[in-house]
């Protein structure tokens, strides 16, 4: 755990936490990796290169935009193309969904890179 947590480099607040491998901010609901400040091992916490359908690589917090029409199971209408979704999270999702994020009208959910483009 880290005891000395950065500032926001948003806006500055000082009472940041931790949730989970990312430090959050309080005030602006800004998140991060602490690894990105100059830790010890950046090239091993760095991980595999997500891109999205066109090559654009990705990073937390970008927003991107859907592709192509997506079904969602248990619902009558699916996500559209056009579809924007902000602050994106990457992960090491099951079954090749690597972007974890929230969906206006639908909640949380996990996508593959596959099916959106950086905006």
């Amino acid at each position: 755990m880290i005891e000395n947590l950065p500032s926001c480099p948003k806006c500055s607040c000082e009472y940041t936490y931790e949730m989970n491998a990312l430090v959050v901010c309080p005030e602006c609901g800004h998140e991060w990796v602490p690894a990105e400040s100059g830790v010890a091992g950046g090239d091993a916490a760095a991980g595999p290169v997500v891109k999205d359908s066109v090559g654009n690589v990705l990073h937390d917090g970008d927003t991107v935009v859907v592709v192509k029409a997506l079904k969602v199971k248990g619902s009558p209408s699916g996500i559209k193309a056009g579809t924007k979704v902000r602050n994106i999270r990457l992960v090491d999702g099951v079954a090749g969904h690597d972007i974890d994020c929230k969906i206006d009208g639908f909640g949380a959910m996990q996508l593959k890179s596959s099916v959106v483009k950086k905006a």
